[in-house]
């Protein structure tokens, strides 16, 4: 065994401890990051299925009234946050388009303060039968 070793290891005990100290806060931010990306991505995937359910209220009933109900019932997001809009299809064979915007909330903690709210939009178009 060397002389001097002991020494060595008792000035690198502490190096691990101040490298996760140093590491630990950006791998929590980018936790963070991944999950509100993930709940934008659900968002995103709630907005499309309320505007084909929205598309679809409106093939048979092409009112804008329908498609709100069509799209608000077929959702879960929060109805204050969804818009839902109707463009044409005024008669049996057009083309009825759905649009729904949505203002997806950024409410992780340390995101949401960096981030504001992220407008998501889906349209669909649907025959009016």
């Amino acid at each position: 065994m060397r002389r001097g070793s002991g020494r060595r290891q008792r000035r690198e005990a502490g190096q691990a401890t101040v490298e996760l100290a140093l590491t630990l806060p950006l791998v929590v931010m980018f936790s963070l990051i991944v999950i509100q990306a993930a709940l934008v991505g659900k968002d995103l995937l709630l907005v499309h299925h309320a505007a084909r359910e929205g598309a679809r209220a409106a093939a048979v009933d092409p009112t804008p009234a329908a498609a709100q109900a069509g799209a608000v019932g077929g959702a879960r997001l929060d109805r204050g946050r969804l818009r839902v809009s109707l463009s044409g299809g005024t008669s049996e064979g057009d083309a009825a388009t759905v649009r729904v915007t949505y203002a997806s909330p950024t409410n992780v903690p340390l995101v949401g303060a960096f981030v504001g709210d992220i407008t998501l939009t889906a349209d669909v178009t649907m025959r009016v039968e």
